[in-house]
């Protein structure tokens, strides 16, 4: 049985599969050969609010030929208390997958463990393997392979999107660097993991250098300064993060012909300007449009041997 929890734990040989799966399914959408989930219902299970996931999610299984529900975590038990193992034992004899968008890392995990039936991880606070995946796959279909290209991330470095290209950068061998101001730097226990996972001779660099991170980068890439579950930091966050943004300035310093890109929602004026978005809004939409199909690759992996 596979799961997908995280990059971290993901097989490079996997990833790859993925990724090369995901350009199939693109292509081939609409006319695909095998339906892989016939018969079969999968759960969305979310407890942080979705667009693109959730679509993205929903349309693929009913694609692959299965059927979906969606669970608010707090219209059942789970939003009431009831333990995560608990919840994973009832659902686990009823349906055939679950996807889970939910804030602990460890949530995920025990319903994987005591489930018995394949879980992906839809975002946690920790990662994002889906979106990620999704923009390695829109790097290479605009540009070729991800190997030995730079890709500089720019803002709050210490989120789940940023670990997550951390452990993409490490198993495929591409250089990732973090311009970030230093309280939102990852920290050197998530350097540490990946560094004890370097298979393709990826690189890590961290620095508060705007300028110098973004010269000469193949991709800049950034996500909103505040994430979800932390409201409350809003103003202080503004405050440190200001001026770590994707602007016409920045995308000068870069490779000619860099991608910009946003995993979105976008906040026009903190994380990038909204003349920049506009540029480069072709880019950033088929990132979107590539989680249906990224995502379409993941379920058949978990289904198939």
């Amino acid at each position: 049985m596979k799961h997908l929890l995280s990059l971290e734990k993901l097989p490079r040989a996997d990833f790859e599969k993925i990724l090369r799966d995901a350009a199939v399914f693109k292509k081939e959408r609409g006319q695909h050969q095998t339906q892989p989930l016939a018969g079969q219902t999968w759960a969305l299970i979310f407890s942080k609010s979705s667009t693109r996931t959730r679509v993205s999610f929903e349309v693929g299984i009913r694609e692959l030929g299965g059927n979906v529900m969606f669970l608010n975590a707090n219209d059942i038990q789970l939003g009431r208390g009831e333990p995560i193992k608990d919840t994973a034992r009832v659902l686990g004899r009823m349906i055939h997958g679950a996807v889970i968008r939910t804030f602990a890392q460890s949530d995920v995990e025990t319903f994987a463990e005591f489930s018995k039936i394949p879980t992906i991880n839809a975002l946690t606070d920790d990662e994002h393997p889906c979106q990620i995946l999704a923009d390695i796959q829109t790097f290479e279909e605009m540009r070729g392979p991800i190997a030995g290209k730079v890709v500089t991330f720019i803002g709050d470095g210490a989120c789940n999107m940023p670990i997550s290209w951390i452990f993409a950068a490490v198993k495929l061998g591409f250089e990732l660097r973090i311009a970030a101001p230093k309280e939102f730097q990852p920290s050197a226990e998530i350097l540490k993991r990946a560094s004890a996972l370097t298979q393709a001779g990826g690189k890590i660099i961290c620095t508060e250098d705007l300028a110098a991170a973004a010269t000469g980068a193949d991709v800049l890439y950034t996500d909103v300064w505040i994430s979800m579950g932390k409201e409350a930091e809003a103003a202080e966050r503004i405050k440190i993060l200001n001026g770590y943004q994707i602007n016409q300035k920045l995308v000068r310093l870069a490779k000619p012909g860099a991608l910009v890109m946003h995993c979105l929602p976008a906040y026009r004026g903190k994380e990038i300007d909204d003349e920049t978005f506009e540029a480069n809004a072709g880019t950033i939409f088929t990132q979107a449009e590539n989680r249906l199909h990224a995502q379409k690759a993941v379920l058949n992996w978990c289904v198939t041997d």
